[in-house]
């Protein structure tokens, strides 16, 4: 996303990647500011609000591997410290994984390597509000202005809207926050609409929209005690943020694009 911190300032691309929140000056590519983090496959895309960014990352204090010692004792057929693609293969849950795993593409996969990969996810995780405004380097632990870790969303962003942010989370879980504080103002869930959540929340016309793999739309009257309004069945599955537009809303599900509005 780019990211000003004021109307004057120089344009950043902050980019959420699965070891740490990077910027860089959008006119020259260099790097401004980072900071680690937590998360396991870097999928929300972070927000912006004045001076603030908002991010979301699901992670933890474990390994999402086993020891690269454990896998060798049950793979390593020839016993010369790696793993090649047939040896991996015999893992029927972990095989399909090779390619990612292989991250030189030598078609072997070494300590270095496993090692890396298991310790992606790992660190500091959750919701965060960050003023980045002044931020050089490695950001000061105090630009982190308040961090929640209940309720995360795997996939989808978070929402600022109307001096609200919004966390969706897989079973129709909403939360809102005070974006200021990170004080939690309501919590709930959209009981019609449960399941899976991979689109971002969106919102106008003082309303709150968010989608569910299974195809149900949510709407939610917007505030920091939303409520819901209405829950709509496409009754097809959506994997895609839905977009806004003249006064209209576009649903793109598994076979069709849908508009939806006044005519």
């Amino acid at each position: 996303m780019v990211f000003r911190a004021t109307a004057d300032a120089p344009a950043q691309l902050i980019a959420l990647g699965s070891t740490r929140l990077e910027s860089y000056a959008l006119e020259t590519g260099e790097s401004r500011w980072w900071m680690p983090i937590g998360s396991s496959g870097s999928m929300g895309t972070p927000v912006a609000s004045g001076e603030m960014l908002f991010i979301s990352t699901s992670g933890g204090s474990e390994p999402n591997l086993p020891a690269f010692e454990t896998v060798l004792e049950k793979l390593d057929t020839d016993k010369n410290g790696r793993l090649s693609p047939q040896e991996f293969l015999a893992d029927k849950a972990m095989g399909e994984h090779f390619g990612w795993l292989d991250e030189n593409a030598d078609d072997v996969i070494d300590a270095r390597e496993w090692q890396a990969m298991r310790m992606l996810g790992m660190g500091e995780s959750g919701a965060i509000a960050i003023r980045a405004a002044k931020a050089s380097g490695k950001v000061d632990p105090a630009s982190v202005l308040w961090r929640a870790k209940k309720n995360l969303p795997y996939i989808p962003a978070p929402l600022h809207y109307q001096n609200v942010l919004y966390l969706v989370k897989t079973g129709g879980i909403v939360t809102s926050f005070d974006p200021v504080t990170g004080r939690v103002l309501k919590e709930g869930r959209s009981t019609d609409a449960p399941g899976n959540y991979y689109a971002s929340p969106i919102a106008a016309d003082d309303k709150v929209f968010v989608a569910s793999v299974e195809g149900k739309v949510t709407v939610l009257k917007a505030g920091a005690e939303w409520q819901v309004l209405g829950v709509n069945d496409i009754g097809e599955p959506i994997h895609a943020t839905p977009a806004l537009g003249g006064g209209r809303i576009y649903v793109r599900t598994r076979g069709a694009i849908y508009c939806f509005g006044e005519r």
